[in-house]
């Protein structure tokens, strides 16, 4: 079984930093987070879809790889991975990443104010194992290439433009990406198992066709503080972006990104853990290592990140028990849901709509355990405001 992170920092939901919905309370974790109860309650039984919620919440099949989204002639992609929502009217849309080599790309799902679907469409082609990304503040999504030397793809949600290879955001085994508006910066995660942790600095903010690559620079300790180099060749067309600068700090395996009000944290699913960068002291810590956690831990397989608006965080499992688990700003941490009989799958890409009362995610391989047996959901309730 693989190892648990906990947050720490005060969260805001990415989409609401990027698109500004409603923000997230401020919460400081200061205190490792325990297992205990959910102010939501434990799962209940599994519904007819095989997933076992809280009282008072239901779900839906969103899509199924292969097959039409309900109301559209579109099928969708197979292996869904990450994802995020974007504003659209009065409505709202869902973007997803395929995680398939070769093909790839990504989709995107419209909806009503009612949350009816209204349209499926491809957004993205003809790119390798697009894992996760990252949505920016002018309502873009940037769909990363997991391949060495991969590239970042940014892509139209709306599905009006077509998707550009933002070629300077670095040549490497793309995971994700968190946009920091205050600091005009692009973090990026690199899924190696001596991966790091970079900063895209463009150079007109908005603009992505150029600007510098750089690598956080610290030292070997789990805590500390760290600074910002630039790669000198992002392209890594000589030498692996990770080995050109001496003193960059190599990570076991980044994951999940996810920036708000001046931290960033991100996960390592090498070893379990989730750090944090507090970005006005210049320093880093290991926020969580399931080592440190009383008893089982109830979350395992950490991967992809989202926040709601009452600062609790949650936590999407890649294996473990197959759950999205969440973390309250009074440092508690508890499985919101899990999904039954899909032992060979992982759960990708939650994100909650703009208004935050639906949550989506998928499994990539479902029942079958392939790619082709991907499922989106959606999720509904009384989530905290």
């Amino acid at each position: 079984m693989e190892r648990r992170s906990f947050l720490r920092g005060t969260v805001v939901s990415g989409s609401a930093a990027a698109f500004g919905f409603t923000l997230m309370r401020g919460a400081a974790y200061a205190a490792p987070a325990q297992p205990g109860p959910s102010p939501y309650g434990s799962p209940l039984s599994a519904d007819a879809n095989g997933i076992r919620l809280p009282a008072g919440f239901s779900s839906r099949v969103i899509a199924r790889s292969g097959q039409r989204v309900a109301g559209t002639s579109y099928r969708w992609h197979p292996a869904p991975d990450g994802g995020a929502c974007f504003p659209s009217g009065s409505g709202w849309i869902y973007v997803s990443n395929s995680e398939v080599n070769p093909g790839g790309g990504a989709s995107a799902v419209r909806f009503n104010s009612y949350g009816s679907v209204t349209g499926a469409y491809r957004i993205l082609s003809g790119t390798r194992q697009n894992c996760a990304g990252g949505a920016t503040p002018w309502r873009t999504w940037l769909s990363c290439e997991e391949v060495d030397r991969g590239y970042v793809y940014e892509t139209d949600p709306y599905g009006v433009n077509s998707a550009v290879r933002r070629a300077a955001m670095g040549r490497f085994k793309h995971e994700a990406a968190a946009a920091d508006p205050q600091r005009e910066v692009i973090y990026l995660t690199e899924d190696v198992s001596d991966g790091c942790l970079y900063r895209f600095v463009p150079d007109t903010w908005g603009d992505l066709s150029s600007g510098r690559l750089q690598v956080l620079v610290a030292g070997s300790a789990t805590s500390g503080s760290f600074s910002w180099a630039d790669v000198p060749d992002p392209s890594g067309g000589s030498r692996a972006t990770r080995r050109q600068v001496s003193g960059a700090k190599h990570f076991n395996g980044g994951e999940g990104c996810h920036y708000a009000d001046g931290t960033v944290w991100f996960t390592t699913k090498g070893d379990g853990r989730l750090w944090r960068l507090n970005l006005a002291s210049g320093t880093y810590e290991l926020a969580y290592d399931d080592s440190l956690v009383s008893g089982s831990p109830p979350l395992t397989g950490l991967d992809n990140v989202t926040g709601a608006s009452s600062g609790d965080l949650f936590i999407a499992e890649d294996g473990g028990n197959m759950e999205i688990c969440l973390v309250t700003p009074d440092d508690i941490v508890a499985p919101f849901l899990r999904v039954e009989h899909q032992s060979g799958s992982e759960i990708c890409g939650p994100a909650f709509s703009p208004d935050g009362t639906r949550l989506y995610f998928s499994s990539q391989r479902g029942t079958t355990g392939r790619s082709s047996g991907g499922i989106t959901y959606e999720v509904t309730g009384p989530f905290r405001a």
